[in-house]
């Protein structure tokens, strides 16, 4: 039978199975009612799926294409970036989730990050949270993107496909679960896609190392090795080129702190007891995912050797599992691939639906909106922003899976990092102060992203080879202290309101 058959017949199973979560969760959700149970699951997310949900919703294809494909390419000096994010989900899990969960829980049951903001500070004003729906729909555009292009490049280089027509398929997969389950259908679907890709990623480098070690292995091509491939220090030594590739790596894990579709994972564990489950298993699970890919790319140089070019290399992943694995087999893995696209689509589109319906459309053009118009209004976005997603990926122009991605996470961490932590550690931060945080980082990010990282050709001032994610964090981190301290003092209730989320438990 045609190889290429079984392993399509195994992304269809495995598509099939996606649909079939979305429509159980519909059918199941004709029992329930509200935003909340749509955009947040009700609060009732057990810890072992909410942890493999916020991976998952992370982990999109860069971490099986993108990641390895740049270490099989130049070597160990591309592992800053997985030691930043490995460094920053462990901090996230420990000093933000709990404290996310019980101050948006005190904060009027926020169901949003907007919203949290919002009652945090007691407001009645809907600056802020219109600022960040805006922002959410901008960036998750881009972010999404990222997600669709990986589907089209996935089935290029496996079936020879128009990639346009793998791209569209893919978004309408993701939107109609998306769109029939909301919140515990993409939990469910992010939970079956976490232990997927951690199959995946284990089961390559393990069988291949066998392989290797049998008698008579000969590389698929000649191994050659640069003189610092397998030197930390991308140059070799202690320079410049080193320190900003090590400072842009670790620059990565500021993401995690103002990321809204992983944060409001935070917010739906059903209890104290589950969140600190989840704090485990979610911090294991990345770490392990993060050295996998690693050692993917480094088990793939000496199998492959230099079988692929530099313009194939975010392939290494598929190369290998497909040389190594029967036909069906090889399909069942590399839908991990899928898995991992689509597991941050939806979780993407999910959040920027619910900013839009709770936190721009009530509060400023339909204020006595009821639940079922509300429900209707964020599946309405999710359809849009999938249509303007599919529109950047299919661009010419487009600069690629990692690109993308990195373009959105800066974005993300400039603007809601610094906000989100002093919003859960500052008893004297204002909501003016939140506002002008999240336009100052957000700001600079792009201003630093056009300017000053090399992104555009254009427009670059001066090349500095620094992930703008760090001068956009630092700058919203002083402004938001700065206003915050020009700005009068809290009011009572909302200082109470801080005092009493830091005691609570359940």
């Amino acid at each position: 039978m045609d190889k290429s058959f079984l392993e399509m017949a195994a992304f269809c199973v495995y598509l099939m199975l996606v649909l079939a979560v979305g429509v159980f969760f519909f059918i199941k959700s004709k029992n329930q009612s509200g935003d909340k149970a749509y955009f947040l699951g009700g609060r009732q997310m057990n810890g072992f799926v909410a942890a493999l949900s916020a991976g998952a919703s992370d982990m999109s294809a860069w971490v099986l294409m993108g990641l390895p494909g740049s270490i099989y390419l130049l070597g160990m000096g591309q592992i800053w970036i997985s030691i930043g994010l490995m460094i920053g989900t462990i901090c996230a899990w420990i000093f933000i989730a709990p404290r996310l969960r019980r101050f948006s829980i005190k904060a009027d049951d926020s169901i949003t990050i907007p919203q949290f903001l919002t009652n945090r500070f007691k407001s009645e004003s809907k600056v802020l949270q219109a600022v960040c729906a805006i922002i959410f729909i901008v960036v998750y555009c881009i972010y999404s993107a990222s997600s669709i292009y990986a589907c089209g490049s996935l089935f290029k280089n496996m079936f020879g496909w128009n990639p346009l027509y793998a791209m569209i398929g893919a978004t309408v997969i993701i939107l109609l679960y998306t769109f029939l389950g909301g919140f515990n259908a993409v939990c469910w679907t992010d939970f079956f896609q976490g232990m997927l890709m951690l199959m995946a990623l284990m089961a390559a480098p393990i069988v291949a190392l066998i392989v290797m070690n049998k008698p008579g292995f000969a590389p698929l091509a000649e191994v050659v090795t640069g003189e610092n491939y397998y030197n930390i220090l991308s140059s070799g030594k202690f320079d410049w080129n080193s320190v900003k590739d090590i400072l842009s790596g670790l620059g990565w894990g500021l993401g995690y702190m103002g990321m809204p579709h992983i944060l409001v994972r935070y917010m739906s564990i059903k209890s104290e007891k589950e969140m600190k489950r989840s704090q485990i298993i979610g911090s294991f699970w990345t770490t392990i995912i993060l050295i996998m890919a690693s050692v993917v790319a480094l088990v793939a140089h000496q199998y492959l050797g230099t079988s692929l070019s530099a313009d194939d290399s975010s392939f290494v992943f598929i190369a290998m599992v497909r040389s190594l694995f029967p036909a069906l087999l090889a399909g069942v893995l590399l839908s991990a691939i899928l898995a991992a696209s689509m597991s941050t689509a939806d979780s993407q589109l999910l959040a920027s639906s619910s900013a839009f319906a709770s936190d721009l459309y009530k509060p400023v053009f339909r204020k006595d909106a009821k639940e079922a118009e509300m429900l209707w209004v964020g599946r309405g976005i999710v359809g849009l922003i999938s249509v303007v997603a599919l529109i950047i990926a299919i661009n010419p122009n487009c600069q690629g899976i990692m690109a993308l991605v990195g373009c959105a996470w800066a974005a993300f961490g400039s603007a809601f990092g610094p906000t989100i932590i002093l919003a859960l550690y500052w008893r004297r931060f204002t909501y003016k102060g939140a506002i002008a945080g999240i336009i100052a980082g957000f700001a600079v990010d792009a201003f630093w992203y056009c300017c000053f990282s090399g992104s555009v050709e254009n427009l670059t001032i001066f090349n500095t080879g620094i992930y703008e994610i760090i001068p956009g964090f630092i700058i919203s981190m002083i402004v938001a202290v700065v206003v915050s301290y020009l700005d009068k003092k809290p009011s009572g209730k909302v200082e109470t309101l801080f005092d009493e989320a830091v005691k609570s438990r359940d």
